[in-house]
């Protein structure tokens, strides 16, 4: 049987809904959340980003400051923007794109936003909270899976997981709010050993390694979950027809444009695992929808005082 297919959209919706009758009790208050996006230069990728998640704010009634520096800004001068988007009460989630140009320090940027307007959950603060279990803002893409997995009721609790790669905006949080969920993690990376048999052990696994197509489906115990990271532009039509062979309207529809999107797993695999998140579709749309949550979060977290005063008077 082919996997399951872990719709990304249908659960994104979900959550605008719930977090709708927060924004609009908000509202009811006198708060509106607010999230500002730097995007500094002209990435055409990070162009479509920014624009999505400035769509989505439209979509959900927040307000949104959409600040745009010159590529040629220098560190302190972004520094000066940040620092001012943290003083401004109406903003209550800074969101600096990544990434940056070569000459700004992006760290000295990242560390700079207040922690209670970090929805990107990447300020050392926050990382630390939720390495201690006492998470206030977390990484988007890492909470997104964790939305995807007890939505569609997998099981978490005493599960063998599997993460492939460890970076700080994904493998490492996802990690350990796996760990907090009472799974039990392998954080795999280039240098592990009998990569293929320490995956194939386990009963989910997130793939966020950023090589397209890498893992196949001898990686994979048959039933297993997976969970794909991954976001990879391919326009090699040769490795457009290996990865295509048994996926007719894909390979046409690379053939028609030229490039297509795909994951880190292979297509393949959805005839081995027991669901599967599709790329696009799948991981993607639940970002942007826990931008938003933490967003809404961090209005409540940082004004809540008010709410409670009105319902006092």
């Amino acid at each position: 049987m082919p996997a399951r297919i872990l719709n990304g959209a249908a659960i994104r919706d979900q959550i605008y809904s719930e977090l709708a009758g927060e924004v609009a009790s908000l509202r009811a208050n006198g708060i509106r959340p607010g999230l500002a996006a730097v995007l500094v230069g002209d990435n055409p990728a990070s162009k479509i980003y920014v624009s999505s998640k400035i769509a989505a704010t439209e979509k959900l009634d927040l307000a949104s400051f959409h600040i745009t520096p010159s590529a040629t800004i220098s560190t302190g001068d972004l520094l000066a923007i940040v620092e001012d988007l943290n003083r401004r009460d109406e903003v209550d989630g800074i969101l600096v794109q990544l990434p940056l140009p070569a000459q700004i320090d992006s760290k000295k940027i990242l560390e700079a936003v207040d922690p209670a307007k970090d929805v990107d959950g990447f300020h050392p603060l926050n990382v630390g909270r939720l390495v201690a279990g006492r998470p206030n803002l977390v990484a988007c893409t890492p909470l997104g899976v964790m939305e995807i997995l007890r939505r569609s009721e997998i099981p978490i609790e005493g599960a063998n997981v599997a993460v492939l790669g460890r970076s700080d905006i994904v493998g490492k949080p996802m990690a350990i709010l796996l760990m907090h969920a009472n799974a039990t993690v392998t954080v795999c990376h280039s240098k592990t050993r009998n990569l293929p048999e320490t995956v194939r052990r386990a009963d989910i696994v997130v793939a966020a390694m950023g090589r397209p197509a890498m893992l196949t489906p001898d990686f994979i115990r048959p039933g297993a979950t997976v969970i794909d990271v991954g976001i990879n532009r391919i326009t090699d039509p040769a490795q457009a027809e290996s990865l295509f062979a048994h996926f007719p309207e894909r390979l046409a529809a690379f053939r028609a444009k030229g490039s297509a999107v795909v994951g880190d797993v292979h297509p393949d695999v959805t005839t081995v695992a027991g669901a599967l998140t599709p790329v696009p579709g799948g991981v993607g749309p639940l970002t942007i929808a826990m931008l938003m949550s933490n967003t809404v979060r961090a209005a409540r977290l940082r004004r809540g005082s008010r709410i409670s005063a009105a319902a006092r008077s």
